[in-house]
């Protein structure tokens, strides 16, 4: 088994001690563990949007731009978790989320928390496998 830490400059850089990702290598398959994402822009590590929708749409920016750093596509996500600050949200949310998967629908989780940092609306995290 190898692993490899993802480094990507086109999803905001870690904001604790943690890695945006890391990719494992095992029969032949890569698995990609990325860290939850959240609303910042890559370059500044400001907050984008004011909206879940707007936030959102950033997030799975983010999302994307990881994913094709390690090699990956949004295709290739098998298993997502979404926190949500609140429930009222969902629906903005699984619009976006919905348009940017497409046709294709990883397993998810969805769970209401009590904070997120930088007092987001919404943060995600993703689990592929290509």
């Amino acid at each position: 088994m190898e692993k490899k830490v993802i480094h990507s400059d086109q999803a905001p850089a870690a904001i604790g001690p943690y890695s945006q990702a890391i990719a494992v290598s095992l029969a032949g398959a890569q698995f990609l563990y990325c860290s939850g994402q959240i609303p910042l822009d890559p370059a500044s590590g400001q907050v984008v949007g004011n909206t879940v929708a707007e936030q959102t749409a950033q997030v799975m920016t983010n999302i994307a731009g990881l994913l094709a750093t390690a090699g990956a596509t949004m295709a290739d996500v098998v298993k997502t978790t979404v926190y949500l600050r609140d429930m009222a949200d969902f629906a903005a949310m699984n619009e976006v989320y919905q348009a940017r998967f497409g046709t294709h629908k990883p397993a998810r989780s969805t769970v209401a928390v009590a904070g997120l940092p930088r007092d987001v609306r919404v943060e995600i995290e993703v689990h592929a496998i290509f």
